[in-house]
């Protein structure tokens, strides 16, 4: 292997137009395929093996129509101090929000809250609900504006007005002033650590080049491969971390191999076949870690792990490739200005900041290992109380409207209110369906921990039902997640009775609950794919057993 990276790292150093113009070709090729391919399907968060998606599922083959792809937004109104959401000048307030909200013209229907009977019992807080004819990332600023206008008069008319739902919240997107902020801030620690503008500034361009030629890529193939725009979230933050790494290696290493008098050629060659080595057995550890994802049994999960794991083996390409090629367009501007001046760099190196903590371990290795042992466990002292879920409105700070009206929501309705449980019915096997769904009903309105349940809405077949209960515990309560297994656990004395219908446990609750024990199920067999092949891979690169 070193041989050969080796040899790799002289030829491109020495044929370094041929390597650069290469690489330039083929960021244009993924480039031109990502303009032309068709757009990216939308993220699909499907989770094949719950009982939540099993209830989806039903519900999409027995109510045609019924899935839901529009926005919404749900419009949250709490009267003033000491008066009521029935007042004469509060319904007006609120009729005239509901009927100019309507006539969006990408607005498929508002519903009043004093038509849907969505009024707390002490009359302060009510609700109506909009929905769009288009999703959320597609709704215009005409159209938002247009709401946004609708609610700023019902503010003037003095209730308190919040929105929740995805209609008006900000949509979240890769990229952005998250990744800026951290180029710049290794672009400083490399600029200090390097003394050299050139050698900061290459690790950057190679990681950029690695990271455009991903992400084109990943944008080609999302149509064939039904990659969505969301795939490559992870891919970015690994393909910059891991290309800014790997280029370092091997442009630290060339600037010691210099110092000991090699010539750039032979500097670039030793470069690539000692650091290069170590370049490619990290990306093949990170790699493994990326594709072990597909474990858990969670496509959107695969899909991001191996997207992630291409792109850490782009950098490793390029950083074996194109950093030593650009080492030989600028073999003396990566040195450090010190270094120019002198011609080489002086040897030696004993004295620095890293040679003496070397040192320091060497000589107190247990107590060493003893702190680092005791400051790995403080920092795992949070995993105590870690929730497993996808994060709601509930987690959004309280500067942002979707969590006022989340708040607002629960004082009104109760803090079960933002999280109902859907219950979807089968009784197609039953002798009489529409008794069996009362039974069921029944059965689960009597549990403790439910509040109310809707009246069932039928198919147009009348085989299959669909009703929500509401906890009296929030979504992320503890509680919550024990009411939803006891209504799981009484099924069967619950279809016992029923003669045939069964029912399943579904809705964003109920989902968070599904997904965090499928993600704890799957950890086992994860550590075991994942460690197992490293530790192979490592016993290969070390020939030892105790080092891995």
């Amino acid at each position: 292997m070193a041989t050969f990276l080796y040899r790799l790292g002289r030829t491109a150093f020495r044929r370094r137009w041929y390597v650069a113009l290469i690489w330039v070709a083929v960021l244009g090729a993924v480039g031109f395929g990502a303009v032309k391919a068709p757009a990216a399907p939308d993220a699909s968060n499907s989770m094949p093996g719950i009982e939540s998606q099993k209830a989806f599922d039903l519900m999409e083959q027995r109510f045609p129509g019924a899935k839901a792809d529009g926005a919404n937004a749900r419009i949250v109104f709490v009267a003033p101090d000491g008066q009521k959401i029935t007042t004469a000048g509060n319904k007006k307030a609120i009729d005239k929000l509901v009927d100019e909200a309507a006539d969006g013209s990408q607005v498929a229907g508002a519903v009043s809250p004093f038509q849907a009977n969505a009024i707390s019992k002490d009359a302060t807080t009510a609700y109506a609900t909009v929905t769009f004819k288009v999703k959320a990332d597609a709704l215009t600023d005409a159209g938002k504006n247009h709401l946004k206008d609708a609610i700023a008069q019902a503010k003037h008319a003095g209730l308190t007005v919040e929105v929740g739902g995805d209609a008006l919240a900000t949509q979240p997107a890769a990229g952005g002033a998250a990744e800026g902020i951290g180029i710049a801030i290794a672009a400083l620690v490399l600029l200090i650590t390097f003394g050299s503008l050139t050698a900061a500034g290459l690790p950057l361009l190679t990681a950029l080049i690695g990271v455009g030629v991903s992400m084109a890529a990943i944008m080609a193939l999302s149509s064939a491969f039904g990659l969505s725009s969301t795939t490559g979230t992870l891919a970015t933050m690994l393909g910059l971390a891991c290309g800014i790494d790997y280029a370092v290696f091997i442009v630290s290493r060339y600037r010691e191999e210099r110092a000991k008098g090699h010539t750039p050629q032979e500097a670039a060659g030793l470069a690539t076949g000692t650091a290069g080595s170590a370049v490619v057995f990290a990306g093949l550890t990170v790699v493994i870690a990326l594709a072990g994802l597909s474990v858990i049994g969670i496509p959107m999960l695969t899909k991001m792990g191996l997207a992630a794991a291409g792109a850490v083996m782009i950098g490793v390409f390029i950083a074996l490739t194109l950093v030593p090629a650009l080492l030989g367009f600028w073999p003396n501007a990566v040195l450090s200005r010190n270094a120019r001046k002198r011609g080489r760099i002086k040897e030696g190196g004993q004295n620095n900041g890293g040679s003496r903590w070397a040192r320091f371990v060497l000589r107190r290795p247990l107590p060493v290992l003893l702190l680092s042992v005791a400051g790995l466990g403080a920092l795992a002292v949070p995993v105590m109380d870690l929730q497993l879920g996808m994060p709601g409105d509930e987690a959004k700070p309280t500067s942002t409207t979707e969590r006022r009206a989340y708040d607002d929501l629960a004082k009104g309705f109760g803090p079960g209110f933002n999280g109902p449980l859907s219950i979807v019915v089968d009784a197609r096997s039953a002798t009489n369906p529409k008794a069996a769904v009362t039974t069921i009903e029944k059965k689960i309105k009597a549990t403790d921990g439910v509040v109310s349940v809707s009246p069932a809405r039928f198919n147009p077949a009348g085989d299959t039902a669909m009703f929500t209960a509401v906890p009296s515990t929030a979504p992320t309560d503890k509680k919550t997640q024990d009411l939803v297994k006891t209504i799981r656990n009484q099924r069967p004395a619950t279809e016992a009775s029923t003669h045939g219908a069964s029912f399943e446990v579904t809705g964003t609750t109920a989902l968070n609950i599904d997904m965090a024990q499928k993600t704890q199920n799957a950890l086992i067999p994860y550590l075991i794919v994942v460690v197992g092949l490293a530790i192979l891979l490592l016993m290969v690169v070390f020939r030892s057993i105790l080092v891995p």
